[in-house]
């Protein structure tokens, strides 16, 4: 092989012009479609310019619906606002499903309000009030209005407890020279019934439900990406509305369809042509689905795994809506030709439900009559994901109960 191995793919022109438009933190100009929650938010944070309170608020919405975007927008333009009018305003954004404990939550944002000669807070070593007290010295330092971002919420609240929330909603009867407020997102519209109620009334003083898009609004927000970060003419017919359609199926994430979008133009890139096409949507569309269910496939405990090879099998054999009776006899079956003792049939339906739960499968209770009731199970799994080789590539035993012969039910 002569010369560097890059230089080949080096000197083809891309078709992007900026590949960052599609990333999932780039930060448009314009939000297409959420004017009214910019609005509920501009008109609650605008208090932080006349140096009052804000209320705190709680965004709601599923995965993919603007909460994250809209929040960073809107806290821009406030902080822009700010410096103009030489009022004091500071915004921390935290991810929860990173920073997880109450001991990190306190460090990072006193971490960030941090000045010259101040002793730095340990990752961890501290007691947590002696954190929480540093905090609160370094925001009455700083004056002004602070306004504090936890995205994914419910996750800290599920690992950590609701003890974070009581004292971040109590800053405001701690701080003398300062104010205070929370900004909670979220994707579990049920959040607060988890919560203390003392703590639930001061956090949810004001809610904003982000509805899902639909396939019109994700093609709009992917035409604004387009004109930024793609070269003229480099989408065929139908591309878009193809994308849209598909992100609108999943619960309208637009992230999905940036997603699309995105490897459809670098699967027409791999293929040296200079246009995108509906047939590299599909290529993508499968990509994604391989992609995000595969290492789940791989890292499931062995029965969960022989649980999913039992039904994919009957499902190869022709069957659909398979009962749990049926599911159970042949995952025992399994069990059996590679000697490992079957579980209960009680602890077989809660991990249905946990695969369930995971999105490979789609449990649904029905009525039996006097005979009571019974779960009937279908995978969920892409048809372009082979889920039994898969699973026998990451467990040896999950190979060794494919190569059985099966007493399987015949299609009715």
């Amino acid at each position: 092989m002569e010369g560097n191995i890059f230089e080949k793919i080096l000197g083809h022109d891309s078709l992007f012009v900026d590949r960052r438009a599609f990333d999932h933190a780039f930060e448009p100009s314009t939000l297409p479609h959420r004017d009214h929650e910019v609005e509920a938010l501009v008109r609650n944070l605008v208090d932080a310019l006349n140096g009052h309170i804000p209320s705190n608020m709680l965004l709601y919405g599923v995965p993919g619906s603007g909460k994250t975007v809209v929040t960073r927008f809107v806290l821009g333009q406030l902080l822009d606002k700010g410096e103009e009018m030489g009022q004091r305003v500071e915004t921390y954004e935290i991810n929860c499903r990173v920073v997880d404990t109450k001991y990190r939550v306190f460090q990072t944002i006193a971490t960030q309000l941090a000045r010259r000669g101040d002793t730095p807070i340990p990752f961890t070593g501290w007691p947590t009030d002696r954190v929480l007290d540093a905090l609160i010295e370094r925001m009455d330092g700083a004056g002004g209005v602070h306004i504090i971002v936890l995205d994914e919420i419910d996750n800290l609240v599920a690992r950590a407890g609701d003890g974070l929330l009581y004292n971040l909603t109590s800053l405001n009867t701690s701080l003398r020279n300062s104010r205070c407020c929370i900004i909670g997102i979220s994707n579990d519209l049920h959040f607060t019934q988890q919560l203390d109620p003392r703590v639930s009334s001061r956090l949810s003083q004001e809610d904003i439900v982000f509805h899902p898009y639909g396939a019109p609004e994700i093609s709009d927000i992917l035409l604004e990406r387009v004109s930024t970060g793609l070269r003229e003419d480099v989408l065929g017919p139908g591309v878009l509305e193809l994308c849209s359609a598909l992100a609108a199926q999943e619960h309208g994430d637009a992230r999905r369809a940036l997603d699309l979008l995105r490897i459809s133009v670098q699967k027409a890139e791999q293929r040296s042509q200079k246009s995108v096409d509906p047939r590299h949507v599909r290529m993508a569309q499968s990509q994604l689905e391989y992609d995000q269910v595969t290492p789940v496939l791989k890292t499931l405990p062995l029965h969960q795994k022989l649980l999913l090879f039992s039904i994919r099998l009957n499902e190869e054999n022709g069957l659909r809506n398979i009962s749990t009776g049926e599911t159970y006899r042949t995952y025992s079956e399994a069990c059996m030709k590679i000697r490992v003792e079957p579980l209960t049939p009680r602890r077989i339906s809660s991990l249905l439900n946990e695969l369930d739960t995971l999105g490979l499968i789609m449990a649904r209770n029905v009525s039996k009559g006097r005979g009571g009731r019974s779960k009937q199970v279908n995978s969920a799994i892409p048809k372009a994901v082979d889920a039994i080789t898969t699973m026998s590539e990451s467990e040896p035993l999950i190979a060794e109960a494919a190569l059985g012969r099966y007493n399987l039910q015949g299609l009715l």
